[in-house]
């Protein structure tokens, strides 16, 4: 979804791949559903890493949050985030399910889910 925003309860177990930024304030949007895993933009990440911010917030309750390098993918477009995003920052969940910096998203998903059993 070009926005988490968008997210409700219909996207429960999902993977979303958002082209929203990492921060805390999409994070918030993010825990409002249990998610089976999520990836921002990094919107360049920023002062205080505030653009990946909220992959630590997701990592406190367990989901698997990673964020794409704001020059691979067009911030607010998933399916471009999907196509052509490179990971560029993960957390702890995201990590020990063999998430690496330097991945396709599709790549990053597959980790996930086959870690997920």
């Amino acid at each position: 979804m070009d926005s988490i925003s968008y997210i409700d309860e219909s996207d429960s177990g999902a993977f979303v791949v958002s082209g929203s930024h990492g921060g805390v304030s999409s994070a918030r949007y993010a825990l409002g559903v249990t998610l089976a895993g999520v990836v921002f933009n990094d919107a360049g990440i920023g002062k205080d890493n505030a653009g990946i911010a909220g992959l630590a917030l997701l990592e406190e309750v367990g989901v698997p949050a990673m964020a794409v390098a704001h020059t691979s993918a067009r911030i607010g477009d998933a399916v471009d985030t999907w196509e052509c995003g490179v990971i560029s920052a993960v957390n702890a969940i995201a990590a020990a399910c063999g998430v690496k910096v330097g991945m396709t998203v599709s790549a990053a998903v597959i980790c996930v889910r086959q870690a997920d059993g």
